[in-house]
């Protein structure tokens, strides 16, 4: 197995591991959804793709249609992304991607917990280019009648970097910018898209000792614990 699906298991078990959290973030992204595509999801690719994720994480039907429809409402305000990049202690590479309504509390938060665990808030540019901007896609089994190595070649057009299996479904990892053209050919093909979304896999990794471990770890939970925060990536190794 490749660096993707090395990133994606030391994840797994941390990822939206509390569901109101997890509802929250989901709601935030409808809303940006709708505000840019419109409420119906046929017409709103990202929309559809947002209303899937939604499914797989047990969201209430009930839920996502209140939010679309709260969202539809000209008086809700929109959440802008913003990147915030940084380092932990021990020269940790902080990634930090939060949707926010009020950028001057989030920039406030995200700096205070750096300062607060002895990190450094970065200008933009100094970090990102440690990490690969990728889109993932898990899609059903059943409705794969090919091997891993076909379905590979199938997606070769898209610059498809790993195809695995996973109790979760088939997981394939791409560039950044190859998502609609996938989304589009899972689609036409009637292959049902389980979940879908978007990551950051660090292109080299730092291991430390237990002690430095927690010194970072003290860090992303402080970050991880602000509403505005969607995810955080780092370059520690995780085992």
């Amino acid at each position: 197995m490749g660096r993707a699906f090395e990133f994606r298991k030391a994840r797994k078990m941390k990822r939206w591991s509390a569901m109101a959290k997890t509802f929250t973030r989901i709601g935030k992204d409808i809303v940006m959804a709708v505000k840019e595509g419109g409420p119906n999801p046929e017409t709103n690719s990202r929309l559809r793709a947002v209303i899937q994720n939604a499914k797989a994480a047990n969201m209430p039907k009930d839920n996502v249609e209140r939010a679309i429809k709260k969202a539809s409402d000209k008086d809700t305000a929109n959440y802008k992304e913003v990147l915030f990049e940084g380092y932990a202690p021990h020269g940790i590479a902080i990634l930090v991607e939060t949707a926010t309504n009020n950028n001057n509390r989030t920039v406030a938060n995200v700096r205070a917990a750096f300062n607060k665990c002895e990190g450094n808030l970065g200008t933009s540019g100094s970090v990102v280019f440690m990490f690969d901007h990728t889109c993932n896609f898990t899609v059903k089994k059943e409705d794969i009648s090919i091997d891993m190595e076909e379905l590979e070649l199938e997606l070769i057009d898209f610059d498809v970097e790993e195809v695995f299996d996973d109790e979760e479904g088939i997981i394939i990892y791409a560039p950044f910018e190859q998502f609609g053209a996938i989304q589009s050919f899972f689609e036409e093909n009637n292959v049902e898209i389980i979940s879908s979304g978007f990551e950051r896999i660090p292109t080299s990794t730092t291991k430390l000792n237990d002690e430095q471990k927690v010194d970072v770890e003290k860090l992303l939970e402080k970050l991880e614990e602000d509403d505005d925060v969607q995810n955080v990536y780092h370059s520690m190794v995780v085992e």
